[in-house]
C-alpha cells in the first residue's frame, strides 16, 4: 500500500497543473510571491547592515526575521483592501481586464490575507524571541513582559492577532454557510485592524538609544531615534480610498428607492421589483440589498436578474436564511404561502386558461390585501461586470446550477432584446445549461426561458439544455411516462427542450461542441480555418466550477479558443443570496 492515497496525489497534480502550468496563473504567483521575497530580504539587509542599530543586531537572524517579515506584511496589509474598492474596480475593468483578474478580486483578497497570515506567523514568532532575548541578554533594560503588554508595539500586535483569529475562523467556508452574520460583523473589525497596523510603529522598539525617544505630535515618535520602516505612510493610503469609497456608497445607497411589486414564485423564491432611476448597470451584474427595518447594518448580496432594458430592478431571493425568512414574513410571503406553490409545482399545476406552455409560475402580492405598508429598502451598486463580454465571443456557453441560474435571467433577456434591435455583434451562437437538483426550482425561470424559445426567428441560436439530478417521485415519473411520448411540450418544464436526467459530462459536451466548429457544422457558413472564440460563463459552486474550467482548458486548440469566467455573487452563504 502507498503512503498516500491516489486521491490525495490526484489533489496535489490538479493544483500543481493550476498554479504552475496556467501560464496567467504561473505569472501571477511569480510576481505576487516574488515581490514579497525581494521585500523580505531588503527588509532583512536594512536593518542588518544599519550600523545605527548595531546593539540591536546582537540578536541576529531573529530581529532581522522580525524585520523583513515587518516589510512583507506592511505591503500585504496595504493590498488587503485594494481588491474592495469595488468601485475602482468596475470602472478601470474595460480597460485593465486583460492585463489583470479583475473579476477574480475576492480571490486576489483571499491570495492575500493567506499571505498575510503566513507573515504574521513567522513576525511574531521571531519578536517573541527578541522580546525573550533583550530580557536574556540586557541589550535594553527591559522585560519580556513589559514589551509585550506595556509597549504600543506589544499591545497592537497582541491586538491585531486577535482581530485576525476572529476574521480567518468566521471567514471558513462552513461558518459563512451557517452564519454569515458572524462572517459580516467579524470583517468589519478590519478598521480597529488598521488603526492598530498605523500605530504599530509607535512603540519604538527599533531605535538607536536606551529608551524610546516619544514627541508631543503626530506620529508621537521621534524619527531621528526611532528607525523604522515608516511603512505606515505608504499603507495609509488603501485605507484612505477604501474610507472614501464606504462614504460614496452610503451616500448612493441612500437615493431614492421603491419596491414596486413582490412575486412568489413556486421555487420559494421571492421576486422584489424595485425602481430606482438613477440605478444603470450590464447583464450579469449584482447589488447589495439592506433592509433597515429588519437590520440596520446588513447588507446582503443578490444578483440582478432584470434586463437593463427592463424599466425596473429585480433580484430573486430563496427563504433559506434567517434575514431571508425575516423578510420574506415582512412582505407577508412566509413559508405558507411559499409551500402552498411548491406543492402545486411538484403536482404539475397548469394555469386553467387554455396557454399552452406556460406555468402558475408566481403569485403577486396584491399590496391591498397588505396590513403594512411595504419597507424601505436600500441598495447599493452595481458590482461585477464579467458576463458583459459575451458578445465579444462567436460562442456562448452559459451554465448555471440550481439558484446560481440567476445572473442568467439578466443575460438572456438582455441577449433577446439585443437581438430585437439586431445589435448582437459577433455572438452567432447561445448554448445554455441549467443544472437543477428538484423541480420546483424550474418554476420562476420557466416562463423566462419559454418566452425566448417561442421568440427565436432563428431556432439554431439559442440551445437549451435542462438537466434534473435529482431522483423524481413515483407519481412525478408516470406522468412523464403518460404524457411524454409524442408531446410538444415536455412535461416537467413545458419547453420545446427536452429534461435530461442525471449529471451532464462537461469533457463530452465540449469535445462535441469543438468537433462540430472544426468540421464546419456547428456554425454554418463560418470558415473552419478562423479561430472561434467559445466563452464559457459559469455560476454555481467551486467544485462544479472546477470541474467545467478544466474541461475548457483541456478542449482548447489552434481552431478553438475555450475561455471561463464566473459571474453573479461569488459570496456563498446560508441565504443562497443569489
Amino acid at each position: 500500500m502507498g503512503l498516500v492515497s491516489p486521491g490525495v496525489l490526484t489533489v496535489i497534480e490538479s493544483w500543481f497543473r493550476k498554479e504552475f502550468l496556467s501560464p496567467r496563473r504561473l505569472l501571477f504567483n511569480v510576481v505576487f510571491y516574488g515581490t514579497q521575497l525581494v521585500l523580505f530580504s531588503v527588509g532583512w539587509y536594512l536593518q542588518e547592515t544599519n550600523q545605527r542599530l548595531a546593539a540591536l543586531n546582537q540578536l541576529t537572524y531573529s530581529v532581522w526575521i522580525s524585520r523583513g517579515a515587518g516589510m512583507t506584511l506592511a505591503f500585504d496589509a496595504g493590498l488587503l483592501l485594494v481588491p474592495m474598492l469595488r468601485n475602482v474596480i468596475r470602472t478601470i475593468r474595460p480597460k485593465l481586464k486583460w492585463l489583470m483578474p479583475v473579476d477574480e478580486n475576492i480571490w486576489f483578497h483571499r491570495q492575500v490575507a493567506y499571505s498575510t497570515a503566513f507573515w504574521a506567523v513567522v513576525h511574531t514568532t521571531a519578536h517573541y524571541v527578541n522580546f525573550f532575548n533583550v530580557e536574556r541578554t540586557q541589550v535594553r533594560l527591559e522585560s519580556a513582559l513589559d514589551i509585550h503588554y506595556t509597549q504600543a508595539g506589544g499591545i497592537t500586535g497582541h491586538f491585531m492577532l486577535f482581530i485576525m483569529l476572529l476574521m480567518y475562523t468566521t471567514s471558513h467556508r462552513k461558518i459563512r454557510y451557517q452564519c454569515f452574520e458572524a462572517f459580516w460583523y467579524t470583517h468589519h473589525l478590519a478598521f480597529f485592524f488598521f488603526l492598530a497596523l498605523y500605530s504599530h510603529a509607535t512603540g519604538c522598539f527599533v531605535r538607536d538609544s536606551v529608551k524610546p525617544d516619544f514627541i508631543k505630535s503626530f506620529p508621537f515618535y521621534s524619527t531621528q531615534h526611532c528607525l523604522g520602516y515608516e511603512s505606515w505612510r505608504f499603507t495609509i493610503w488603501p485605507g484612505i480610498a477604501y474610507f472614501f469609497e464606504r462614504v460614496y456608497r452610503e451616500y448612493r445607497a441612500r437615493r431614492e428607492t421603491a419596491l414596486s411589486k413582490v412575486l412568489v414564485h413556486p421555487s420559494g423564491a421571492m421576486e422584489l421589483r424595485i425602481i430606482k432611476p438613477d440605478f444603470k448597470y450590464t447583464a450579469g451584474q449584482w447589488l447589495f440589498l439592506q433592509v433597515p427595518e429588519i437590520s440596520k447594518w446588513q447588507w446582503h448580496p443578490f444578483t440582478i436578474t432584470s434586463a437593463p432594458e427592463d424599466p425596473y430592478i429585480s433580484v430573486h431571493i430563496r427563504q433559506v436564511g434567517d434575514w431571508t425568512h425575516a423578510l420574506g414574513e415582512r412582505l407577508g410571503c412566509g413559508p405558507v404561502v411559499v409551500a402552498a406553490m411548491t406543492k402545486e409545482a411538484m403536482d404539475g399545476v397548469e394555469k386553467k386558461d387554455g396557454s399552452k406552455g406556460i406555468r402558475s409560475d408566481f403569485v403577486e402580492l396584491d399590496e391591498d390585501c397588505v396590513v403594512r405598508p411595504s419597507p424601505r429598502i436600500r441598495i447599493d451598486g452595481p458590482y461585477g461586470a464579467p458576463a458583459e463580454d459575451v458578445f465579444d465571443n462567436e460562442v456562448a456557453i452559459l451554465i448555471g446550477a440550481g439558484i446560481g441560474v440567476t445572473p442568467f435571467a439578466s443575460i438572456l433577456r438582455h441577449i433577446w432584446y439585443r437581438q430585437q434591435r439586431g445589435s448582437m455583434g459577433p455572438l452567432r451562437k447561445v448554448e445554455f445549461f441549467w443544472v437543477c437538483r428538484d423541480t420546483p426550482s424550474f418554476g420562476w425561470f420557466q416562463s423566462l426561458l419559454h418566452e425566448i424559445e417561442v421568440s427565436q426567428s432563428d431556432p439554431n441560436f439559442l440551445r437549451i439544455n435542462i438537466y434534473l439530478t435529482q431522483k423524481v417521485a413515483e407519481d412525478m415519473f408516470w406522468n412523464i411516462v403518460v404524457n411524454d411520448p409524442g408531446a410538444e411540450y415536455d412535461p416537467l418544464t413545458l419547453l420545446h427542450t427536452r429534461t435530461v436526467f442525471g449529471r451532464p459530462d462537461w469533457k463530452c459536451i465540449y469535445r462535441r461542441i469543438k468537433a462540430a466548429i472544426e468540421i464546419g457544422q456547428y456554425l454554418p457558413g463560418h470558415e473552419a480555418q478562423l479561430r472561434t472564440r467559445v466563452g464559457t460563463y459559469f455560476c454555481g459552486p467551486s467544485g462544479l466550477a472546477a470541474t467545467i474550467k478544466e474541461a475548457t482548458r483541456q478542449h482548447t486548440s489552434q481552431s478553438v479558443l475555450f475561455s471561463f469566467s464566473k459571474v453573479g455573487v461569488h459570496i456563498p452563504s446560508k441565504t443562497q443570496r443569489k
